[in-house]
């Protein structure tokens, strides 16, 4: 059941947001505006709508209205798009295009999901899932969660070698998804590496990134945030991270990066 349905489901229990299986969306998202005791004591009931909306602060759960608002407001909680921003690439404040505020930053479809993007030529045969970080958090936890390397070698000057133990100072090739081997990575590495160097497909239409024709840029933007936002979390303080790129999508990229690591820091 994904938590659309599960979050319905648990508001049917009350009439005053659901009857007969119709939402008052409205309803709803006043009833969060205003904090209303009986909406949040109905999803304080549930394991699933407290992990999703509540944050334990030293033993108080604090309700996130805004995220629970955005997530009713949303089409149909994002069914069609999976994703909670518009099917335009700009620059937008306050999660609209072009205002008058100066904080501005780079909103993209997709741009709340995690696109897996496997590089072998057999992954890229299949379709590719945008995980929406509302909709299935489950499935980027799974993603996300260290994984068991396999099938290792050794190589040294002599060739290759039978493997008996590995230590922190052997230098490890990794092979597989980028995104995947990050993660596996961060629980040992984070704020440690002191130079990160990447060199991402660059989007040329000959380069055999084929993620979803009808946003080329998007998906692309989303394949280079979720591999950056992780790649920050590794680096110390002192560290740098140096991307290859060439013209096509250098200004996405930068704007992007000033997001995720600050302009100071270009």
């Amino acid at each position: 059941m994904n938590l659309f349905t599960h979050i319905k489901e648990l508001l049917s229990k009350n009439e005053k947001f659901c009857k007969d299986g119709e939402l008052f969306k409205n309803n709803v998202v006043e009833a969060a505006l205003k904090l209303d005791i009986e909406l949040v004591k109905l999803l304080l009931t549930d394991d699933k709508a407290k992990e999703t909306f509540f944050s334990d602060i030293e033993g108080v759960m604090v309700f996130d209205k805004v995220k629970f608002q955005n997530f009713v407001s949303n089409k149909k909680f994002l069914p069609d798009s999976y994703t909670a921003f518009k099917n335009k690439i700009g620059l937008t404040a306050n999660r609209e295009f072009l205002t008058d505020s100066k904080e501005v930053v780079l909103d993209f479809p997709y741009k709340d999901c995690v696109l897996e993007g496997g590089q072998t030529k057999e992954d890229q045969k299949r379709k590719e899932i945008f995980w929406n970080e509302t909709l299935a958090p489950d499935d980027i936890d799974r993603l996300f969660e260290p994984k068991a390397f396999t099938n290792w070698k050794k190589y040294d000057k002599d060739g290759e070698h039978e493997v008996t133990n590995i230590s922190l100072d052997d230098n490890l090739i990794i092979k597989g998804n980028n995104l995947i081997a990050l993660h596996s990575l961060k629980e040992l590495y984070r704020g440690k590496i002191k130079l990160i160097y990447i060199d991402p497909p660059y989007n040329t239409g000959n380069d055999g990134f084929n993620y979803n024709d009808s946003f080329n840029h998007s998906s692309w933007l989303t394949f280079m945030k979720n591999r950056l936002e992780v790649a920050k979390e590794l680096l110390s303080n002192n560290g740098s991270i140096w991307m290859n790129i060439d013209d096509n999508e250098l200004p996405y990229l930068m704007i992007l990066c000033d997001e995720i690591f600050g302009k100071e820091n270009f």
